[in-house]
């Protein structure tokens, strides 16, 4: 599993991949089970080889806010917390039954002292950024939820409409039209 997980980031080599093994922990998470809890400081990037995984804080003292939503093959942490090694604003919840593998902050630092090729896991920590600013600009819920079809169309499977329309920062009701509109356009 190592070098799959790595062939995602960039090269390694033989070595790389045994010392990546070696720091590697596998790990099942049962559904409602919580990583990171508000409050808590991000020690560990998680990489999702099966299931899926919600980052929330609560609007209120019910609802939740959908801050982002991780799926298989895809690397799980709250980026600011870990980054900053402050409290995390966020929760992250298991929506499924998952089999995760765990790297935690020591490990990496590890890794990267022995080889330098290890400098590349400071990739993982951009492309759920880049999620997330990308829903907190002015575009439209069409255009938002054409960009999950787009580019990531396995959490509309993985997640109920609800989840996904508070991802999108939209009510469940307009996520109704908008998938609407687009079945009635592709008719």
């Amino acid at each position: 599993m190592a070098t799959e997980i790595l062939e995602k980031i960039g090269y390694f080599s033989d070595k790389d991949i045994q010392l990546f093994e070696k720091s590697l922990s596998k790990r099942v998470v049962q559904k409602g089970e919580i990583l990171l809890k508000q409050g808590q400081i991000c020690q560990t990037v998680y990489f999702i080889s099966k299931g899926a995984f919600l980052e929330y804080n609560f609007k209120d003292e019910i609802e939740q806010n959908i801050i982002d939503l991780y799926i298989e093959n895809e690397w799980l942490l709250n980026k600011q917390s870990f980054v900053r090694q402050e409290p995390s604003e966020t929760i992250i919840e298991a929506f499924s039954e998952s089999v995760i593998f765990k790297l935690d902050i020591h490990s990496i630092h590890n890794l990267i002292a022995n080889s330098p090729a290890f400098l590349q896991l400071g990739s993982i920590l951009e492309p759920a950024h880049s999620r997330i600013q990308f829903f907190d600009n002015s575009l439209s819920p069409l255009q938002k939820y054409q960009y999950l079809l787009e580019n990531r169309r396995e959490i509309v499977q993985a997640f109920p409409l609800k989840i996904i329309a508070s991802y999108l920062k939209i009510t469940p009701e307009t996520l109704s039209r908008v998938r609407e509109k687009i079945t009635k356009g592709l008719s």
